[in-house]
C-alpha cells in the first residue's frame, strides 16, 4: 500500500470553499474543481475527513486519471491501475458512471468496459483462475467522464457523510444535515450567542449548530464503508475515534431555541436532539413564527423557512416573511440568516441583506440572505 492517496471531497455546488476549508483545517492542502475539492493525504485521512467533514457530502479515493476517447483506451487505461493494492481477491466491486461531454457516452458501456477491465488485471494480480468471488468488503467504483478525461474512484463513505445516525424522524421538505452544517459555518455565530430557528422543523439546523459548538465529529455516531476494508488497519479508526473524542467539549452549554407550529415535528426535533446525544441543551417550542418575542441582545436567527416550492402557498408566505422581517427589523442587534426560494422574499422581509448567497437545497436554487445585526 502506498503511503499516501488522493481523496476527494465531494461537494454540493456552492459549498466548495466550506469543504476545502474543513480540509485545510484537517492539516491537508487542497484545490478546488466545481463539486469537489481534492488533496493527497496519508491513508490516515480516509478516517479522519470522513468522521470530521461536516460539509461534503462523501470522501473518493482517486486511483487514476487518463483520457479516453475509444473502448479500448478506456480498457487499457483501467487495466493499468494498481487495483490489486486496494481491492483484496475477495472484494466486491461494482461499477457506476456519468458522462458529460465525451465521445464515450454510453455510461452503461463504460461501466461494463471497467468492470471487465478491473476483473482481468484482479485475476491476474490475485492469481484467480475463474471468476472473481466478489463476496467480501464492499469497493464501490465510479468512472467519471468529463471531455474525455477518465476518473476512476472508490467510495470511502458509504451512505452519504450528510446520514449522521441522529435523525429518527424528519418532515415534510427535510435540510439536509450536510446544507444545515453548511448555513451556520457560513455565520459569524459562536456558541456563547443566543440562536433561535422559528422554523425549526425537525430541529437539523440547531442540532448541526450544537455539534459544532461543542466540536463533536459528525461521523462519530455512524459506520463507514471503508472500516472494513483490509488494509485500512483498526488501529488508524481507533486513532482517528480517539483524536474526536479528545477534541469534543461536551461540556459546552447554549442559548439555543428552535420553535416550529406543527407540534409532532417539535416531538421529531425533540427525539433526534436525544439521539444526537445533546440531550436538553436545545429549547423545543410549539409557536408560531409570528408570536416570536425577543427579549435578548446581540443573537442569530439561521432558519430554512416554508418558500412555496413544496409547502405553502405564495400569498401565506409573503404575509410572513412580512411579519417575520418588521420582528427582526424591531431587534436590530440581532442577525438573521434566511435560505429561501421564494422570489419576493426582499419586498417581503423590507429589508436588502447585507450580503446574500446561492445555494441549492437539493434541486431547487435557493438564496441565503444574510443580515448583519449592529452589536450592542
Amino acid at each position: 500500500m502506498t503511503k499516501n492517496v488522493t481523496l476527494i471531497a465531494t461537494s454540493a455546488m456552492g459549498l466548495e470553499s466550506i469543504v476545502a476549508r474543513e480540509v485545510k483545517q484537517l492539516g491537508y492542502d487542497t484545490r478546488t474543481e466545481n463539486g469537489k475539492v481534492i488533496f493527497e493525504a496519508p491513508i490516515s485521512a480516509i478516517a479522519r475527513t470522513n468522521l470530521w467533514l461536516r460539509v461534503a457530502d462523501r470522501v473518493k479515493l482517486q486511483v487514476g486519471q487518463f483520457t479516453a476517447k475509444t473502448f479500448d483506451e478506456l480498457f487499457e487505461g483501467t487495466k493499468a491501475l494498481p487495483w490489486e493494492q486496494f481491492i483484496p481477491e475477495d472484494g466486491k466491486f461494482p461499477v457506476s458512471g456519468k458522462s458529460i461531454k465525451s465521445t464515450l457516452h454510453s455510461v452503461p458501456d463504460c461501466q461494463k468496459i471497467v468492470k471487465k477491465a478491473m476483473a482481468e488485471r484482479l485475476k491476474q494480480k490475485h492469481g484467480v483462475a475463474s471468476r472473481m468471488p466478489e463476496s467480501g468488503a464492499m469497493y464501490k467504483i465510479e468512472v467519471a467522464l468529463l471531455k474525455d478525461e477518465v476518473t476512476l474512484t472508490i467510495d470511502t463513505s458509504g451512505s452519504g457523510l450528510h446520514k449522521r445516525g441522529y435523525r429518527i424522524g424528519q418532515g415534510e421538505a427535510p435540510l439536509k444535515e450536510t446544507l444545515a452544517a453548511a448555513l451556520v459555518q457560513l455565520t459569524n455565530w459562536r456558541p456563547d450567542e443566543p440562536l433561535y430557528d422559528p422554523f425549526c422543523g425537525s430541529g437539523t439546523i440547531l442540532i448541526e449548530a450544537a455539534l459544532i459548538g461543542q466540536n463533536i465529529a459528525p461521523g462519530f455516531n455512524r459506520s463507514f464503508a471503508s472500516e472494513d476494508w483490509s488494509w485500512m488497519k483498526q488501529k488508524l479508526w481507533d486513532e482517528a475515534f480517539e483524536e474526536a473524542e479528545d477534541l469534543a467539549h461536551y461540556d459546552q452549554t447554549f442559548d439555543m431555541i428552535g420553535s416550529d407550529i406543527d407540534h409532532k415535528l417539535i416531538g421529531i426535533a425533540k427525539e433526534n436532539a436525544l439521539e444526537a446525544g445533546l440531550g436538553d441543551l436545545i429549547e423545543w417550542k410549539q409557536m408560531r413564527a409570528e408570536d416570536l418575542v425577543i427579549k435578548k441582545n446581540n443573537g442569530y436567527i439561521i432558519t430554512n423557512p416554508p418558500y412555496g416550492e413544496r409547502i405553502g402557498k405564495d400569498k401565506d408566505i409573503y404575509r410572513l416573511y412580512q411579519i417575520f422581517g418588521q420582528i427582526m427589523n424591531a431587534n436590530p442587534s440581532w442577525s438573521s440568516y434566511i435560505l429561501t426560494a421564494f422570489n419576493d422574499f426582499e419586498r417581503a422581509y423590507g429589508e436588502k441583506p447585507t450580503k446574500k448567497r446561492k445555494l441549492f437545497n437539493g434541486f431547487i436554487e435557493t438564496t441565503y440572505y444574510q443580515y448583519f445585526g449592529k452589536k450592542i
